[in-house]
């Protein structure tokens, strides 16, 4: 989210609490949260647990401590989260207490009153904190900001990692996917709607407001996710464009159109998908909106009836560089050997093949691409098939995302973005994703239990 789209959100939070917030104590916290300040806080924090005066002051005390949160800056945030963290965490001594002498007790009712006990002194009192705000205006919204903060500090400082997990454990049961609402964003959706939609795009910048017009055209669609306490805060959307089979260029699917329609596409192509709350990462809600959308674009138009995607593979380049980096053998067939050899080259394929790409410019080069592009989509289909995490899952994220939800590897495309992005990322390489309704849920199987890389024949060939 950029800095203006952040702060008009903090703005709109702060004015929401400025009158539900009790008045005992309005004097300014510094910034950066200085000792005496986080005295104050913690104070705040305390207040709110006792619960003192019924829910009107609950929600008066919630909104205070929010609006001092709101307040600070990424210092003092991160000050006011480790306070929190540490000092409103689980009472050991009480869980051990609960705990002491739970296997010998062997009464049905005494053991089961016992492992309630349990259960409510494992559960931190932050816990409590922290679901007072979602009675508050925008206070979902806050948790979820939160939780990116959190995110980021956690990656660094393990003392934020428990605090993490209980949002994100909050967040998880709140933002079930049957609370959420499918809408497609069309040119009449509210202006500060797509706005954010220009904002959060992640995979194909959007320019200007052109070009969102665009990809809103008859040929296209966009749908996204909404939470009944978020409705103006898209969660994850999705851009779709309606072709005659499946695109294999995505500078040619984004170029401007005349007057397209959509009354003559076979193919529905996913060419975007992108998240909009940093917050709710992995709360994995994005194969749901995809299964929704094939289900809804089936329905309204008849004649479309392949859903693919035009992928990009974010992780290709950097493998590809350590790859080339690592290895000694033949990458190359004599032919190919030939065609790119030149007179400054030697060395062995890998590292000819590493020169090569590292030229400025060598995708415009018509002749030096033709010969690239043989191996690298080789190299490409077996960094996709063959790479994988330690977790079994495939190596590129965008991969497991697609081979999770059912989809299959159906084609690599050769320089299907040009764009610097595109090239830095992946050499220009794409791939397409196949949806086939009535193999999504073998594929998810087949990937998720035994770890099977689901592929068309086409793309097998390349791995022989």
């Amino acid at each position: 989210m950029s800095e203006n789209l952040l702060q008009r959100t903090f703005q709109r939070v702060l004015g929401q609490w400025r009158d539900i917030a009790s008045g005992d104590d309005r004097t300014p916290l510094a910034p950066d949260l200085p000792d005496r300040d986080a005295d104050r806080v913690r104070k705040q924090m305390r207040a709110c647990l006792e619960g003192r005066g019924g829910e009107v002051s609950a929600r008066a005390r919630a909104a205070g401590l929010g609006r001092a949160y709101l307040s600070l800056t990424a210092e003092g945030r991160a000050r006011f989260l480790r306070i929190l963290a540490t000092e409103f965490d689980t009472d050991r001594r009480a869980v051990a207490a609960a705990a002491t002498g739970l296997d010998e007790l062997d009464d049905w009712g005494g053991r089961k009153r016992r492992e309630r006990l349990l259960r409510a002194a494992l559960e931190p009192p932050r816990m409590r904190l922290l679901t007072q705000f979602n009675a508050l205006p925008d206070g979902v919204k806050f948790l979820v900001d939160m939780r990116a903060t959190l995110l980021g500090l956690a990656a660094d400082d393990e003392v934020f990692a428990d605090l993490e997990a209980d949002l994100k454990s909050l967040l998880a049961n709140w933002f079930d996917v049957g609370f959420l609402e499918l809408r497609q964003i069309t040119w009449d959706t509210p202006a500060a709607i797509i706005e954010k939609l220009i904002e959060y795009e992640a995979v194909h910048e959007i320019s200007d407001w052109d070009d969102m017009k665009s990809r809103l055209g008859a040929d296209r669609r966009c749908y996204a996710y909404f939470h009944p306490r978020m409705p103006d805060e898209p969660l994850i959307f999705v851009q779709v464009a309606l072709t005659e089979g499946i695109a294999d260029n995505i500078q040619a699917l984004l170029a401007p159109r005349g007057e397209p329609e959509a009354d003559e596409a076979d193919t529905a192509i996913f060419y975007s998908i992108s998240n909009c709350q940093r917050g709710l990462d992995g709360i994995g809600f994005g194969g749901f909106l995809i299964k929704r959308v094939v289900d809804q674009l089936s329905a309204e138009i008849r004649s479309v009836r392949k859903f693919a995607t035009l992928s990009p593979i974010p992780g290709f380049r950097v493998w590809l560089d350590e790859h080339l980096a690592a290895h000694s053998g033949e990458l190359l067939t004599r032919g190919e050997r030939r065609t790119l050899d030149s007179p400054d080259g030697g060395g062995s394929d890998a590292e000819c093949l590493a020169r090569l790409i590292a030229r400025p410019g060598w995708h415009r080069e018509e002749a030096l691409s033709k010969a690239l592009a043989a191996p690298l989509i080789r190299l490409c289909a077996h960094y996709l098939a063959r790479e994988k995490r330690k977790s079994g899952r495939a190596a590129d994220p965008v991969a497991h995302f697609h081979l999770s939800n059912g989809a299959r590897m159906e084609r690599v495309n050769w320089l299907a973005d040009s764009s610097a992005k595109g090239i830095a990322q992946s050499c220009g390489l794409m791939i397409n994703y196949l949806y086939e309704v009535d193999y999504i849920a073998g594929n998810h199987e087949s990937y998720t239990g035994a770890g099977e890389i689901p592929a068309s024949s086409r793309f097998r060939a390349l791995l022989r």
